[in-house]
């Protein structure tokens, strides 16, 4: 048995007391006829000392506060909808001299009616209450909640129970991928899934986290994307599917990176990038129309507006114009001699990835409104179908979405080209070789169903956890993920601790 505190004895002493009084320790049920928002809601307005004695309701949730004034005694109890008062008395609420045994925390089930009090308050007058679990534990101090960060992911479920904007938080991101869905099922669009575990991990460069199958006596790899499962399916004949799953990166942790996080991907057979974009606009300027009635959220010191049509700018151009080059910075050895020089910190990065960097550097964080960056450089694009444009032999047809200063979605023209992506995925296996371990192997499977013929396409992916980021105005990533990934912590937590009355 763990060594409990004195508080959480005298609340294991509580719950035997109240099972010595016949009340059961854990029970089974309660059914509830209301939440607090629907009585909140249904005498709202209500005058001073408004009585209803025929509306009888059963409420059930946790305890927040407690005032014991002698005969009478005044609580809060919180459900999944919000808060509501309760008003207990010894010559109406059976069982009255119990209620001391009653700590903040418990969960607990009551019946009675409803009244407003003196000064308006819509309140519950108990008439009978059961006590449905003890919690051991005090909650967090209610003035200071809980004061470290980290605290607050690991233990989700006090930071829940104590902040409703944490709450609100995870209800807007329901409803947003409940709409992404919708709005995907409606156009036509197939929901799949694909495989979690994989032989190879490919569709992005990324190191990818490995596990061992014993079964099958074979090292597997968790996803690092959706993508090249669900371009198989175009080939067997799908031709608009989606996915929202997660992925796994093996990477380091940041306010915009966990290593596991959520992604949508989809794929539209005999569509291009530009009518990809379009979808994309669509897809969320409805969404924040419909999450909050206006195509504007904050986000920081931002009022973004996701209203129709998103701005466009040029990869090069825009590189060229911010980095001050005088050259086409597609030339990979111009732009390594130059970058050598004003960027020394970039040496150890290989060319090949230095386009990717300096236009992080010089314009990602510029981006804030809704903005497309079209017609990506094809060094840094290996699954994108080179540009049709004739005059644009080192740019591919992407466009990649930025919002509130990073990116939110790519977007393709599909390599169909089982040639031309076999010759690609060879110059990354070099990569890998010369000791890029980002670099995918060679995915002989894809290339395959490639070889078989996949009709031209576009593709987009979307990152769920981002976006909900710009939509409730959080500044961490973690805090739009339920429980994001933490080094374990072996010692018992050390929270500020409560007194058992407000």
């Amino acid at each position: 048995m763990p060594e409990y505190s004195e508080q959480t004895q005298q609340r294991l002493a509580n719950l035997e007391a109240l099972a010595e009084a016949g009340f059961e320790r854990f029970p089974y049920r309660f059914p509830k006829t209301h939440d607090a928002a629907q009585i909140l809601a249904a005498h709202a307005g209500a005058a001073p000392q408004q009585e209803w004695p025929e509306e009888e309701v059963r409420v059930a949730g946790r305890l927040m506060t407690f005032r014991h004034m002698g005969k009478a005694s005044f609580a809060h109890l919180q459900d999944q909808s919000g808060r509501i008062q309760l008003y207990l008395a010894r010559d109406i609420t059976e069982h009255y001299d119990l209620i001391k045994k009653l700590d903040i925390g418990d969960i607990l089930g009551v019946e009675g009616t409803v009244f407003t009090t003196k000064t308006g308050e819509i309140t519950i007058k108990v008439r009978k209450f059961v006590p449905l679990v003890k919690s051991l534990h005090p909650l967090p101090d209610k003035w200071h909640g809980i004061r470290d960060v980290e605290t607050r992911y690991r233990q989700r479920y006090l930071d829940l129970i104590q902040n409703p904007e944490v709450r609100e938080v995870f209800r807007i991101r329901s409803r947003m991928v409940r709409y992404i869905r919708d709005f995907f099922d409606q156009r036509g669009f197939l929901e799949v899934e694909g495989p979690t575990l994989q032989a190879i991990a490919g569709g992005t460069e990324a190191k990818p986290f490995k596990t061992f199958h014993n079964a099958l006596d074979h090292e597997f790899n968790l996803r690092i994307a959706l993508e090249l499962h669900l371009k198989r399916l175009l080939v067997g004949g799908f031709e608009k599917v989606f996915e929202i799953g997660r992925n796994y990166r093996n990477e380091g942790i940041s306010v915009k990176h966990n290593p596991e996080f959520t992604m949508l991907e989809a794929y539209w057979a005999y569509a291009d990038y530009h009518d990809m974009m379009a979808l994309v606009e669509d897809l969320l300027s409805g969404l924040v129309q419909h999450l909050f009635g206006s195509t504007q959220v904050q986000y920081g010191e931002h009022l973004i507006d996701f209203a129709k049509p998103f701005k466009r700018i040029d990869f090069v151009a825009t590189l060229k114009e911010r980095a001050g080059l005088d050259f086409d910075p597609t030339d990979l050895e111009r732009l390594r001699t130059w970058a050598d020089q004003k960027h020394p910190e970039l040496r150890s990065v290989p060319s090949y990835k230095l386009l990717d960097k300096l236009f992080g550097h010089y314009v990602e964080h510029t981006l804030i409104q809704p903005t497309f960056v079209v017609d990506v450089p094809l060094a840094i694009s290996p699954l994108v179908k080179r540009h049709r444009d004739p005059s644009k032999t080192n740019l591919t047809e992407r466009a990649d979405l930025f919002v509130a200063g990073f990116e939110i979605s790519p977007i393709y023209s599909e390599l169909n080209d089982a040639l031309d992506q076999r010759a690609r995925f060879q110059e990354q296996a070099k990569r890998r070789e010369a000791g890029d371990d980002e670099e995918p192997e060679i995915d002989e499977d894809f290339l395959l169903a490639l070889e078989y013929g996949m009709p031209p396409a576009a593709g987009m992916g979307l990152g769920i956890d981002r976006l909900a980021m710009v939509l409730t105005n959080q500044e961490s990533i973690r805090d739009v993920i339920l429980f994001p990934l933490l080094k374990p912590r072996k010692e018992a937590p050390d929270l500020e601790e409560s007194t058992d009355q407000e």
